[in-house]
């Protein structure tokens, strides 16, 4: 390649797929070099998830490429590797604004580009999405695309997915970006050799052919499909794929643009279920990303060459670090504990817990249904299972929570990360349903700390307790450190006052706590810290209620069915006279952006929250 081609920037020419169409295989090769310095250059700075989008730069160059986007579809899986595809469907200049309010969306979404063909931002979504697309594309021609990773792919719905679209022959191509540490050795010749025969035109035919010379011999049929499969399992992992009536193509090099020009265009042409396998390396390209794939998953804003990891400020202790420091000191006491997370072991902090207790550690991949029941079977064994998962991911397994765990009233701890606003991820991980969804469920108690040093303690009380307990938490910390010698006693179903004062009595659940201290100090206000959401404090309330005319509650969870609602019930059914008023996050979707800068917006700063009491009062006199 010649140098002055080399330095070319190809990519201020491509603004979309129609621009790659007549690029050369050289051109395309720069291109995905510019693409990736772009990444780099911007996401390094406006943050952002990082490696994965470096790892699929040549598959999303290829797709672009050979498919007829957007009438040909495109699904991708979770979205964190999206952001080559927004490069190439019009939106590479606003990339700098990605996560951001009134930016770009972290993941695809509907609405934002006609190239969005579903949104998404939970994981194992894609084949569902492909299937039923497919089916309802049936007799047209186009193309369906499926895009999903080797972790999403552990996802039970992924393979219910798989299992029905191979028995309805749904005419998809499933592409599997398998970005594990090593790659496999039949990334080698034989394999990408296999790939490009099994997929081509010729041999596609011959086979067809053959099928209908053997029909009326069906035991020679069947001694030859086999023997196919046979020889194709020596050499790829696709037999599982075939038996759910897939046809199975690779593994190839997902950074090969050459062999993914013609696997693909070659696929284009076959009907029915089809499954391609590549192997990519997460963080291509860039070094640091490539070495540490776990901790460059995502990165905050940073110059480039500062790069390290996702929270390069690690003197701050957040919720997650308190969960990891104290299930450490709890495991070394007690040797029934068990942990379980689906694929949030960082995340959640169980990483040190991970490493000291290898043999009592349970990351059961992208599956929260079974992490419940599996720590419901632990629990009916005598073990005392702690699941430590993100709120957002324990909508999918709210069946688990009700028919497994609470119903048989299981010693099973809930250690509820993300709770909450998240920020910059926006809608699909915002953990805003929590409340409302967990405090109807019989035998479970559910509490939420307003600092640190409460985490800690109702942690401790959780795992004491006989029966379900739930201790939620947002994303961050509030004090950020954590003092022992100080931890608070936690009693079940009992708040604290906090402020005494008069008139109006502020009830907070959770780390709004610290925004509800000056409303109540300018209105010369109670305030307390409820701590459990369920049981109620019902003594606590019955005193309030005789002690001020206006009860206020806030939260940091939905306003329909929250904590606020346990309240307003509570009063209406002890018909009692004070007035109540909820102040939580309103019934609509929150966009993505800044974590305070969301909150603020919903009415959760301190001015807001004192805002919105004044008016309360003022309409009431």
């Amino acid at each position: 390649m010649k140098k002055d081609k080399l330095n070319e920037n190809i990519l201020t020419k491509v603004n979309y797929p129609r621009d790659l169409k007549n690029l050369s295989e050289e051109e395309l090769l720069i291109l995905c070099q510019n693409i990736r310095d772009f990444l780099i250059e911007t996401i390094t700075k406006t943050g952002g998830h990082f490696g994965s989008n470096l790892g699929v730069v040549e598959l999303t160059v290829a797709l672009h490429k050979v498919f007829d986007t957007p009438k040909d579809s495109i699904v991708w899986d979770v979205g964190h590797q999206a952001y080559p595809h927004k490069i190439l469907t019009g939106r590479k200049d606003r990339l700098q604004t990605i996560r951001k309010k009134g930016g770009l969306a972290p993941f695809p979404k509907i609405g934002e580009s006609e190239f969005d063909v579903f949104s998404v931002g939970h994981s194992s979504t894609s084949i569902s999405v492909a299937t039923g697309l497919a089916l309802a594309k049936k007799g047209s021609r186009q193309k369906v695309v499926a895009v999903i990773g080797d972790g999403a792919l552990t996802g039970g719905m992924a393979m219910e997915a798989l299992n029905h679209a191979g028995d309805v022959k749904a005419n998809i191509l499933v592409i599997l970006n398998d970005n594990k540490m090593s790659i496999s050795p039949n990334v080698g010749g034989m394999g990408k050799y296999l790939t490009r025969l099994i997929s081509s035109p010729a041999y596609l035919k011959m086979r067809k052919k053959g099928n209908e010379i053997l029909s009326g011999v069906p035991t020679i049929q069947e001694f030859v499909r086999r023997a196919e499969v046979y020889a194709k399992g020596m050499v790829t992992p696709g037999t599982f794929f075939e038996e759910l009536g897939f046809g199975y193509y690779g593994p190839i090099d997902g950074h090969d643009i050459k062999t993914l020009l013609e696997v693909l265009e070659n696929l284009k042409r076959v009907k029915g279920p089809k499954f391609l396998h590549i192997i990519t390396k997460k963080g291509k390209g860039y070094l640091p990303a490539e070495k540490d794939k776990l901790s460059l998953h995502a990165v905050s804003p940073l110059a480039a060459d500062k790069v390290e990891q996702k929270n390069p400020t690690v003197a701050k202790l957040t919720f997650s670090k308190v969960l990891g420091e104290w299930i450490c000191a709890k495991a070394t006491e007690d040797k029934k504990l068990m942990a379980i997370t689906p694929a949030m072991c960082e995340g959640s902090g169980l990483g040190e817990f991970g490493k000291k207790f290898p043999k009592r550690y349970l990351d059961v991949g992208i599956a929260e249904q079974h992490a419940l029941t599996l720590a419901a079977g632990l629990a009916v064994a005598g073990k005392k299972p702690v699941v430590a998962i993100y709120s957002s991911f324990l909508q999918r397994a709210y069946d688990q929570l009700i028919h497994d765990i609470a119903l048989e009233n299981l010693d099973v701890l809930l250690a509820i990360d993300r709770a909450g606003v998240v920020g910059g991820d926006g809608a699909t991980h915002n953990g805003v349903f929590d409340l409302s969804f967990l405090r109807c469920v019989p035998n479970l108690t559910v509490l939420a700390p307003a600092d640190e040093n409460e985490c800690f303690a109702m942690l401790e009380f959780g795992y004491q307790y006989c029966g379900p307990v739930a201790v939620r938490y947002p994303r961050g910390g509030v004090n950020g450190k954590l003092s022992k010698s100080k931890l608070p006693k936690i009693r079940l179903g009992k708040g604290e006052v906090v402020i005494k004062g008069k008139k109006v009595a502020i009830l907070s659940f959770g780390t709004v706590l610290k925004r509800c201290r000056k409303p109540a100090d300018d209105l010369g206000a109670t305030l307390v810290n409820m701590r459990f959401v369920k049981p109620l404090d019902e003594k606590l309330l019955e005193k309030l209620s005789q002690e001020h005319q206006y009860l206020i509650t806030v939260e940091d969870n939905t306003i329909l069915g929250g904590a606020g609602g346990a309240v307003g019930e509570w009063v209406l059914n002890h018909k009692l006279k004070v007035k109540v008023k909820n102040i939580g996050l309103p019934d609509y979707f929150l966009p993505h952006g800044g974590q305070e800068e969301i909150l603020n917006e919903a009415g959760l700063s301190e001015e807001g929250i004192l805002s919105q009491i004044k008016k309360f009062i003022e309409k009431e006199v």
